[in-house]
């Protein structure tokens, strides 16, 4: 496995990350790895990698989050950040936010001097619980919409990135255990959406309302300009699968999936699309249609992530415990095909989340370790966390591996507590 492992970091750095002259990188790759600061019970570690699509290289680097932002967060809101699991950047890629799904914390850093400058605690809800599972920017970078996952609530952060002014936002807060839908629904109840934990927001890029996958089926739509957010669609669990995390636009529509990888749901693969456009309060439920277009629930299988290939053509979906990608039409929908992910470099990958290279001819994926930390019984026990990285073919109807640079952090007693997790590709200038 030496010599793979050698020849991986020959790709990544001649492929993927560049040669040595180049004058100045032309994206980063942060992977965030959820286990804590060595020695610590807090923190974590981003991996940053610089590349350049055609062929130049330059250094990675590491953040720390027990050092400067565990301060931050220690002085703002009296705790330590814990398992930093999401990751996204603005709109120019001049700042980056990281939730913290264990403590739920979001952290907002300026992504060129990699430094902290604003930490949030999410509010308690549900049985005194919070975390911040994901977030997601809007397209004219005015908030971060914060996934409150066990708090089951969806909450908003003011962000003025220019003046670097930002401010939580507590009227703006949607209670997802106790409001009630446009229709007079309870948003949360046994026959509709029976776990409305918040798992993945997402917002197209018509900047209309935020999807809002839940735990347990079902999802709500939700128009997150108004205060409070204020529901605009609601799906039962009938139509829209548990567990979903990772949207993708393609087409004028957004495909989302549902996994299992859960106690009360270890195993599904399901992958349906919607339209972006055509929600209303006063649309009955389950108002614009959904197209189921994949179902698979054996055993083994386990939805989660999306990637998009150029011009929309293709969306791949990953499968962290089958270690495959399926592939669908991003015109039609149709499943056209399956991408195999175990190669020399790694027998069980576990993929967990994706990025895109801007030439759209790379894809890179995070992927888990032996010590997942996403609960027990849970799909994503992987054996070799790290960035695995898949060269796009057929105009992205197929992929293979390339290439697999390895994280560690291993413990006092020599075990491996690397678990990358949140993944997002920065452009640069």
């Amino acid at each position: 496995m030496g010599r793979w492992r050698a020849f991986a970091v020959a790709i990544l750095m001649i492929v993927t990350l560049g040669a040595a002259q180049a004058p100045k990188a032309s994206f980063e790759v942060w992977l965030l790895d959820q286990s804590d600061t060595n020695g610590l019970a807090y923190g974590g570690t981003v991996h940053i990698f610089r590349g350049h699509s055609s062929g130049e290289r330059s250094a990675a680097g590491t953040i720390d989050l027990a050092t400067a932002t565990a301060s931050m967060c220690a002085a703002s809101t009296g705790r330590n950040p814990v398992r930093p699991h999401m990751i996204v950047f603005n709109k120019t890629g001049s700042h980056a936010a990281i939730s913290f799904v264990a403590s739920g914390h979001v952290v907002i850093f300026n992504a060129g001097t990699r430094q902290p400058l604003a930490c949030f605690a999410a509010e308690t809800g549900t049985g005194g619980a919070r975390q911040a599972h994901a977030l997601w920017p809007t397209e004219d970078d005015r908030y971060l919409v914060i996934a409150n996952q066990n708090g089951k609530k969806l909450e908003r952060i003011r962000t003025d990135y220019v003046n670097g002014t930002f401010a939580q936002e507590p009227a703006a807060t949607l209670d997802l255990a106790g409001c009630t839908t446009p229709n007079g629904a309870p948003c949360e109840s046994a026959e509709l959406r029976p776990d409305n934990a918040p798992i993945c927001p997402f917002i197209a890029s018509d900047n209309g309302p935020v999807f809002v996958s839940l735990r347990g089926g079902g999802l709500l739509m939700v128009d997150w300009r108004t205060t409070p957010m204020s529901i605009v669609a609601e799906y039962d669990k009938e139509h829209i699968p548990a567990n979903g995390c990772g949207f993708a636009e393609a087409k004028g529509t957004v495909f989302g999936d549902g996994g299992g990888g859960t106690a009360h749901n270890l195993d599904q693969f399901s992958v349906f699309r919607m339209p972006m456009k055509g929600y209303s309060a006063a649309n009955p439920p389950n108002v614009p249609a959904v197209q189921r277009l994949f179902d698979d629930d054996a055993h083994d299988r386990d939805a989660h992530g999306t990637a998009v290939t150029k011009n929309e053509r293709f969306v791949w979906v990953g499968d962290r415990d089958g270690n495959v990608i399926e592939v669908f039409d991003g015109r039609t929908g149709a499943r056209v095909g399956t991408i195999d992910l175990v190669s020399p470099f790694s027998a069980d990958p576990t993929v967990d989340l994706f990025a895109v290279s801007p030439d759209r001819k790379w894809i890179f994926a995070s992927t888990r370790g032996p010590t997942p930390l996403s609960g027990d019984p849970h799909s994503s026990h992987g054996t070799d966390p790290g960035l695995l990285i898949i060269k796009v073919t057929q105009g992205g109807r197929s992929g293979e591996v390339a290439g697999l640079l390895p994280i560690t952090n291993l413990d006092a007693t020599g075990i491996e507590r690397a678990d990358s997790h949140g993944i997002r590709l920065r452009p640069l200038a």
